[in-house]
This record gives structure tokens, sequence and C-alpha cells, in this order.
């Protein structure tokens, strides 16, 4: 059976889509427990008319305590093998529940599998936002997904689905300043959860004006960076990696790289295009030529080139030079 965890607060708008969507799965065998996390429009009335109509609803409701304590409660409450994560302003489409259950049975060695998401936004006024998703889309084969987790989370949280019993090993959801979600992910792959995704859409992400992400400061950038750094240099230490060049050399990417030498990892140079830059010293670290560059000789690259499209171009262009991704250069942008 699977459990759909379903944390809800001031969700009236959207919820009534998001359970209609979960009752209509083709897969029948599962429960959906919905926490109502304090909401004070009508989330909790919603909730109970829709558990009168079908016995696999289970409603909690609590104080409000956030989204990571509701999602923690609901996660202790679910009496499946397998746990979905649903958030109440999203919509599943009719196959996903049977698709990523069928995935995780057929693949034993797969701890997490998520899918592709579909935009559920207007594309003109979330163009960030689209690219993102469309960004994650591409991320489907396991090693694509462990090679870019450190560019951005790689999964839409409310895609996925694992396994209950990884919990107890691997922890659930943190909370503290840094975005739950992706904290989660890093923290169970640096535990040696494999994931991966289906090929098919399973969901229809949508990006309402009051999404967390835009409005909590747990979701900011730096948020974003902070936690990663802490995940990436010890991803670095482990493989003996104590000094590191950065392709990027702007001030936003000086700031971002340098919490890696809060964690242990140094930065020795940064990889410049602007001739005005190179030759200079910065931060006490010289500032060379990313054209110059040739083929690995023993150092590892770390790209902070955050402007759209370029991960693709300087990943291309290190593999033309002969650099391995995860062996010589990851992508941390």
């Amino acid at each position: 059976m699977i459990s759909v965890v379903l944390p809800c607060y001031n969700a009236e708008a959207g919820l009534g889509p998001c359970l209609e969507s979960l009752l209509s799965q083709s897969c029948g065998d599962f429960e959906i427990v919905a926490v109502n996390d304090g909401s004070d429009d009508g989330t909790l009335g919603v909730l109970r008319a829709f558990a009168a109509r079908d016995t696999r609803i289970r409603v909690f409701d609590r104080p409000h305590g956030g989204v990571v304590q509701a999602m923690n409660f609901g996660m202790g409450q679910c009496r499946g093998a397998y746990v979905a994560r649903m958030d109440a302003d999203d919509v599943c489409l009719p196959q996903r529940l049977a698709l990523q259950k069928a995935h995780l049975d057929r693949h034993p060695h797969i701890g997490l599998v998520g899918g592709r998401v579909r935009f559920g936004g207007d594309p003109e006024a979330g163009r960030g936002y689209k690219a993102y998703v469309d960004w994650t889309n591409t991320l489907v084969a396991e090693e694509d997904i462990r090679l870019n987790r450190f560019v951005e989370s790689p999964y839409a949280n409310p895609s996925i689905m694992f396994r209950k019993e990884l919990v107890s090993r691997c922890g659930a959801f943190y909370d503290g300043p840094f975005p739950e979600d992706y904290e989660f992910l890093l923290r169970w792959m640096a535990a040696g959860v494999r994931m991966d995704k289906v090929p098919e859409e399973v969901l229809v992400w949508n990006d309402p004006p009051t999404r967390l992400t835009r409005t909590d400061p747990r979701y900011d950038p730096d948020a974003f960076y902070r936690v990663k750094a802490g995940y990436l240099a010890a991803w670095l230490r482990k493989r003996d990696i104590a000094n590191v060049a950065v392709v990027g050399g702007g001030r936003l990417t000086r700031r971002r790289a340098l919490m890696l030498e809060e964690h242990g990892v140094t930065v020795a140079r940064w990889l410049e295009v602007d001739p005005d830059k190179i030759g200079q010293c910065v931060g006490g670290r010289p500032v060379c030529s990313w054209h110059e560059l040739g083929a690995p000789d023993g150092e590892f690259l770390l790209s902070y080139v955050g402007n759209r499209g370029a991960g693709a171009r300087i990943d291309r262009e290190l593999r033309e030079r002969g650099w391995t991704p995860g062996r010589n250069f990851l992508l941390a942008a």
C-alpha cells in the first residue's frame, strides 16, 4: 500500500482539485494522510468533507507548526510501505502512483523515485520557475541526477515517492533556515540512497503567488547555497579533494563558492573569461584564463556560473577538453 502525505495550511482554494486528482488515481491501493497545519480558512472543512466520501482519506488536525512538522507528523502516521509526497496546491496525473509503485517494485535497489512534472503557472510571468521545471525534466537517469544534485534540487518535492523503511535509517525532513526538501535529498544521497525518475509526467506543479518557495526566506538563493556547500564539501573531502578551482569570478560567485571554506575545502584560484580580470589577485587567489585551461592535470573544477545555459556550455567544453564529470569537475550552479 502507498501512503500519500499531504500537509495543508490555508489550502482551501486548491485543495479540492488536489484531492480529486488523488482519488482518481488508476492505482486504488493507497491512503491519504492529510495533516491540517492549524489553518484559519476552510481547509479542515474541505478535508473532512472529502474524508466523509472516501475512507482512504485520514484527516489529522494539529496546531500550526509549519510544513516540516506537519510533514513529519504525517509520515509518522503512514501505514504503507511506500510514502508519496504531495502538496495541496498541486494536481497528480492519473497514473502517478501506479507508475512510481511499479518502478520501486521492479527496482529494489532504488530508494526514491520521482517523475517529470508539468509547469502549472503562467509561462511568461513565471519564466524563471518554468526554466527550472524544464531543467529538472532533463534529469531522469540515476547518474544524471547524481551529477547535477549540486546545481539545484533535481526533483519537484511533491513528485517523490520513497521507501518508508529508509526514514528510520536516513532521517525525516529537518527543520531549519534552509530548504528542507533539498536538504532531505542531499542527505539521503550522501547516505547512499539511490534515486531516479520515471520518464512520464506525474504531476502538475502549480506556481501560485503564495507558494512557500516565493515567500519563505528558507528558500532564498543564499539558503540553497549554504546547505549545498556543506554537502558538496563533504562529497569533495570523501574523495580527498581539499582544493578546487572555481569557474567564474564575479562577486556573487566568489561569495557562494567561498562558503566551501567554512567546511574545510579551499578555493585555490578563479577561472574567468573577462580579460580585464585575468592576471589579477582577488581575495588572495589568482584569476586565470578559462580559455587557457587544458586537459585535466590533477586539479578539480567547480563551475559556479549561474547564467541560463552556461552550465550546459561549460559542461560541454570541459568534456571536449577531456574532463569527466564527477571525476575532474562538477557543476555547482
